[in-house]
């Protein structure tokens, strides 16, 4: 061999030591998070620069899939808010393969984590949410636009980073305001892999679950149901229907909405109460000052309403700050002035852009042959399926689709998992019964289903006898 081909060799070795075995980034391994249970896929967590000049960074987590994770395709997941992390949601309350234990100081297993069915990629977004960051004080006035073109830099430079994945098949998915991140993003990459002569994203499909779509279908569907659920009264409920125009709704501030019909929505509030969860209407509520103080006396505060632990988010705040923890992570790299939240209320995201109409980008992501599944947990009264469902049927009339799969039960283990219709088959809208507006987490076997049957290009059943391969036969 001569001295050139050593020299190459050498740099071929240096290279892999850098990047690890696997062409993954050996500086954002996580070795172990701290009272970690043994798994045996790897993790990986850091920033990644989307604008030096502005100092502007995102943090992300990826999560190798169980088995196989080299077969196995990549998903991006996307908390809504505006200003919510996708750490704290779809990672550690959701789907992710660990949950804040009720001491807050360690973790435990989630059985049905979504990493058995793909790689998971999490990712604060905008800047100014968890860990993310900016050195430009007025990064922080930020919106659809901006945060569109930031994940679209992101990506480009995570895949830089995890060069394994750029031919991998690529799902774009979140949950509520994600309902805007998802198609701006997906119309981003989209218009890239048009201009790009090098690297193109391998998208395979989009879904978003109780999602932001429309303001004048989601909020009166609000209204609707609150009274079918019998949590406000008639009186006020006819009210609503006979004295609110819901037409070109905006917020905050409504401007075809009348003195009754503004008096009327504040009296459903008042009847609702502040004893219900709005994001799940049957789960009970975590009282969080008895809460806290258990947290500090490092005593299990955790509280169960059905099967769930309704206080996980004040253990996973109180995890997520611990010194060691954000260690682990590589994360808060520049000693934030501020403790980790869930959602960073400083931020100052447009609330104009919550008026946005998103259908047109749902139907310019399909007529790129690419299929869009809409979901919707039944027991969500912030984003609730009536709006979703009737949004979903307007976007099939005007691709001028027709029903494939008649709209009825799909199940799981042998029970009726939610309800299921199907438009040219590239557009889907289920429900998950018994859901919350974080559908896996009030849910979470069914919404591994719903997820491993996505990812697989597979139709939801509408049989009671299981396919044996399934994930959900666990």
């Amino acid at each position: 061999m001569g001295m050139e081909w050593w020299w190459l060799w050498e740099l071929v070795v240096i290279v892999g030591l850098m990047v690890g075995g696997n062409g993954y980034p050996e500086e954002d391994f996580v070795k172990v998070l701290p009272g970690q249970p043994k798994v045996g896929f790897k993790q990986y967590a850091g920033y990644i620069d989307v604008d030096v000049k502005a100092g502007r960074s995102l943090f992300y987590y990826f999560v190798e899939a169980e088995k196989d994770p080299d077969q196995k395709p990549l998903a991006l997941w996307l908390n809504g808010g505006p200003g919510c992390s996708s750490i704290g949601g779809g990672a550690f309350t959701e789907f992710g393969p660990f949950f804040p234990r009720g001491d807050g100081r360690g973790l435990r297993r989630n059985k049905m984590t979504w990493n058995r069915a793909s790689n998971l990629l999490f990712v604060e977004s905008p800047a100014g949410v968890g860990w993310s960051y900016s050195n430009t004080s007025s990064d922080y006035n930020t919106g659809d636009a901006s945060t569109a073109r930031d994940m679209h830099t992101f990506m480009v430079e995570w895949f830089k980073k995890f060069p394994s994945f750029r031919s991998r098949d690529l799902f774009l998915t979140g949950e509520s305001y994600a309902g805007h991140y998802i198609p701006q993003l997906a119309i981003a990459l989209l218009d890239h892999n048009a201009y790009s002569k090098d690297f193109k994203f391998n998208i395979k499909g989009v879904a978003i679950g109780n999602p932001l779509l429309k303001l004048d279908h989601d909020v009166p569907a609000i209204y609707e149901f609150f009274w079918s659920h019998g949590m406000i009264s008639d009186e006020v409920g006819r009210t609503i229907m006979n004295n609110c125009n819901f037409e070109d709704y905006t917020f905050p501030s409504p401007h075809n909405v009348s003195q009754a019909c503004i008096s009327a929505m504040s009296e459903a509030y008042r009847i609702v109460g502040d004893y219900i969860n709005s994001y799940d209407v049957i789960l009970d509520v975590c009282y969080p000052s008895i809460v806290e103080q258990e947290l500090r006396l490092k005593k299990m505060a955790t509280k169960i309403s059905l099967g769930l632990d309704v206080c996980m988010t004040y253990e996973r705040r109180f995890y997520f700050n611990l010194p060691e923890v954000q260690m682990a992570l590589h994360a808060n790299r520049t000693n934030l002035p501020y403790s980790w939240s869930m959602c960073n209320d400083n931020l100052n995201y447009s609330e104009a852009d919550g008026n946005l109409d998103m259908l047109p980008s749902l139907k310019k992501i399909i007529q790129n042959g690419i299929p869009i599944w809409i979901f919707s947990g039944d027991q969500d009264s912030v984003v609730p399926l009536l709006g979703s469902r009737t949004l979903v049927r307007e976007l099939a009339y005007d691709l001028h689709f027709q029903t494939t799969v008649p709209y009825g039960a799909w199940f799981h283990k042998r029970q009726v998992g939610g309800w299921v219709t199907e438009y040219g088959n590239l557009l889907t809208f289920a429900t998950v019964r018994g859901a919350a507006h974080m559908v896996p987490y009030a849910q979470p076997s069914r919404a591994l289903h719903l997820f491993s049957s996505f990812v697989r290009g597979r139709r939801l059943p509408n049989t009671t006898q299981p396919l044996m391969d399934d994930f959900d036969q666990v």
